[in-house]
């Protein structure tokens, strides 16, 4: 997480980041990019599978009309086809996305809220004023000297 001076870090939880009070996501033009290139190539591959068991039934009803076994081994021969096209397309796609895997659903920046920000300034200031103090007060010239004159 970046503070808002861009200076310092923060290790938090999830439970801290989800919260919209404490910090905000910084966001990634790629990669929101990249999200929604994964998104397309997702619904590419499912597409690709919904046509691969729309022929599988196509054929299997073709199967049941025709049950003479040279149809069978020609059947069986072009479910391996197709099945191997599928799996073909479904690799060239991944291929192409190959480097774009690594992406999270979480962000890993976030920019903590000015008054989160401040708060942790004032706690660091208040620390620092208190070592201050107690440095001084161990200073035997910090008190004022005892009266030496006569008083009646």
């Amino acid at each position: 997480m970046i503070t808002p001076d861009n200076k310092d870090f923060l290790y938090i939880c999830v439970s801290h980041l989800s919260d919209r009070g404490f910090a905000s996501p910084v966001v990634d033009a790629g990669e929101e990019a990249a999200k929604k290139k994964k998104e397309l190539l997702d619904i590419e591959i499912e597409k690709i599978k919904q046509e691969y068991e729309e022929k599988q039934r196509k054929k299997k009803a073709k199967r049941k009309a025709k049950d003479d076994d040279k149809d069978k081994k020609k059947a069986d021969e072009d479910d391996d086809k197709a099945e191997k096209e599928r799996d073909d397309k479904i690799k060239a796609l991944q291929t192409n996305a190959n480097g774009n895997n690594k992406t999270e659903d979480i962000p890993r920046i976030y920019a903590l809220h000015r008054n989160f920000f401040q708060m942790r300034v004032d706690r660091v200031r208040n620390l620092e004023i208190a070592k201050r103090n107690q440095q001084r007060i161990k200073d035997p010239t910090f008190f004022p000297a005892a009266p030496k004159g006569d008083f009646q």
